[in-house]
């Protein structure tokens, strides 16, 4: 079987999540009218000759060598042309700020092509971009998928940003940001990069495989010279050329690296197939999504007749020993070398993939079970939380990202009592005993709930999460999302009711402390330390509810056993919360 470049490309990003880098030049940019920073130097040297009386020239280039002796300098010119930074700035946005009409017509705005890099990005696909260009479309593109890049655009940008390897999308602007008029344009501007970009540079391309598109590798002589001199082949390089053909000097870069020639028509159509290529890839890893609705079909059966408890534990048995099965493939294959975040990434999304039945299954027997079900689901729980202690040896966020099932399975469940108000069975089943320890008696909401679970605090490693106050919840959220229609029925929104099934966890877990220690509020350290999830900052969620807890429904919870069944507790519980969200907000 003969296997094209752009196959062999999407694969080797699927296989290897992060390793590779982009390098992106004006050629990404063409399809949005973005003019490159020459023909931004051209254009001005034409337009202040022309008012100075000066004919038309076929090129303005020579005209200027021949009168000036020697190139047009885009940063001395535009000096000469404004005196201040804001004039400055106003000059540039022409050349790469949309106007309305061509904001409407889609000139000046990201294309497809930043936009498939930008979603190669959120799915943890991509880290590292390196571009030539100065303009802010990748950058957009990046946001409007909820990714927050770190953009170095200068060496002072570089000094003063986080490391590459903490960042979720670190962007690399070579030539400089637009705004600043420092950036690079001219042969001698672009001979030599300051050391702090060699060393940046040297660094990528001996780490990383290269992604490059729309630079044709004839000019910037400093960055053909960072690739020339890199020894490390560890990772292939891919480049994407129109027709499969590149100019002699790109040709000397791709044969260096042993790389590989994608023949493409444009970029817009290359990068959109990479994408969706491997989007179909990771879906092919996902559970078939018919064996997941028979899993489900059977559940809602089973979980309402005493009769067909056998075929119930049958079917959760099943689900389980998938699940066992990828945690006894990672045990069986950990990772080389030292931590490496996109490793983590890529433990989330196969523990996701394969626990779709299973949390979707609890939350159908949350939703309509009769109080029956529930040892079943703690005997699945438990079985579950055994299987990831079964490796006790290695890095901690590999560790602990092993109970990640079992936090899914714990809130799908839990999601389900609390859409049906089964109010005594879910404070059974956050109070029910997980395990005993060194510790003593450890309860569900003691280890699978907010920061309570130890591999909450790792999900700022994921993409778009590094600056997140609750990322593991909000990850937890986004894949329940995914699965409720099964058992949420047709809310449209299910973040109300997974704000109230968090309140309630950490109600419950406040059954630990002492009424003294409530009085002293909620807090992340000292003997009144509870755990919370997202509705701890989100106010206009958490305060309706917090505001249900003063009326009936407070009542039907303490009856419940919640609050060990005492107002005052309650009281204080909300007192306290609510100073949580505040200092928060």
């Amino acid at each position: 079987m003969k296997i094209d470049p752009t196959t062999k490309l999407a694969f080797s990003l699927y296989e290897n999540p992060g390793v590779h880098a982009v390098l992106l030049g004006s050629g990404i940019s063409r399809a949005a009218a973005i003019p490159t920073g020459w023909e931004i130097t051209l254009d001005l040297v034409r337009r202040v000759a022309l008012m100075q009386g000066e004919p038309e020239q076929p090129d303005w280039a020579r005209w200027y060598a021949t009168k000036f002796g020697g190139e047009p300098n885009y940063s001395r010119l535009l000096g000469q042309l404004a005196d201040t930074a804001a004039e400055r700035r106003a000059i540039l946005d022409r050349y790469i700020e949309p106007t309305p009409e061509e904001r409407d017509a889609g000139k000046k705005l990201p294309t497809r092509a930043h936009r498939a890099i930008a979603r190669l990005v959120r799915d943890g696909f991509i880290k590292v971009i390196l571009t030539t260009n100065f303009d802010r479309l990748m950058e957009n593109a990046l946001r409007d998928e909820g990714v927050e890049p770190v953009v170095v655009a200068s060496v002072d940008g570089l000094a003063g940003s986080v490391p590459m390897s903490h960042a979720g999308c670190y962007l690399v602007k070579l030539h400089g940001d637009y705004k600043d008029a420092r950036i690079l344009n001219t042969d001698a501007e672009l001979a030599g990069y300051p050391p702090e970009y060699d060393q940046l540079l040297d660094r990528v391309f001996d780490d990383y495989g290269l992604i490059v598109c729309g630079w044709s590798g004839e000019w910037d002589h400093a960055l053909r010279a960072a690739i020339l001199r890199s020894p490390n082949r560890r990772y292939p390089l891919f480049w994407a050329a129109k027709g499969g053909r590149l100019r002699p000097r790109g040709q000397e870069l791709l044969d260096h690296r042993r790389g590989v020639t994608i023949p493409i028509d444009d970029a817009d159509g290359f990068l959109e197939g990479v994408q969706r290529s491997v989007e179909t890839l990771a879906q092919s890893q996902s559970p078939d999504p018919a064996s997941v609705a028979l899993a489900v079909a059977s559940a809602r059966r089973y979980v309402a007749k005493s009769e067909f408890r056998i075929p119930l534990e049958d079917l959760v048995r099943d689900q389980l020993a998938r699940v066992a099965a990828a945690l006894d493939e990672h045990r069986a294959n950990p990772p080389a070398g030292d931590y490496q975040k996109d490793v983590f990434c890529r433990y989330v999304e196969t523990y996701e993939a394969v626990m779709e039945g299973l949390a979707t299954v609890a939350g159908v027997l949350g939703r309509w079970g009769n109080g029956e079900e529930l040892e079943l689901v703690l005997d699945a729980l438990r079985a579950l939380d055994a299987k990831a202690r079964e490796v006790q040896s290695g890095y901690l966020p590999y560790l602990e990202i092993r109970s990640y099932p079992a936090v899914l399975m714990f809130a799908a469940y839990g999601l389900g009592l609390t859409r049906a108000g089964r109010w005594q069975t879910l404070h059974r089943f956050l109070t029910a005993e997980l395990e005993r320890d060194h510790h003593g008696r450890r309860r569900t909401v003691d280890r699978l709930f907010g920061f309570a679970w130890a591999g909450a605090e790792y999900f700022k490693h994921l993409p778009g999460k590094e600056n997140h106050k609750t990322p593991s919840s909000d990850r937890i959220l986004t894949a329940l999302g995914a699965w409720a229609p099964a058992f949420m029925g047709v809310l449209p929104d299910i973040e109300p009711c997974f704000a109230r099934f968090e309140i309630l966890a950490s109600l419950a877990y406040t059954d630990v402390h002492e009424d003294g220690a409530l009085e002293q509020g909620l807090s992340t350290g000292g003997n009144n330390w509870t755990p919370v999830g997202r509705s701890s900052w989100s106010e206009s969620v958490s305060a309706p509810i917090l505001d249900e807890l003063a009326g009936d429904w407070g009542d039907q919870l303490i009856d419940s056993g919640f609050a060990k069944r005492q107002r005052p507790r309650l009281e204080l519980f909300m007192r306290g919360f609510r100073g949580v969200i505040s200092r928060n907000w």
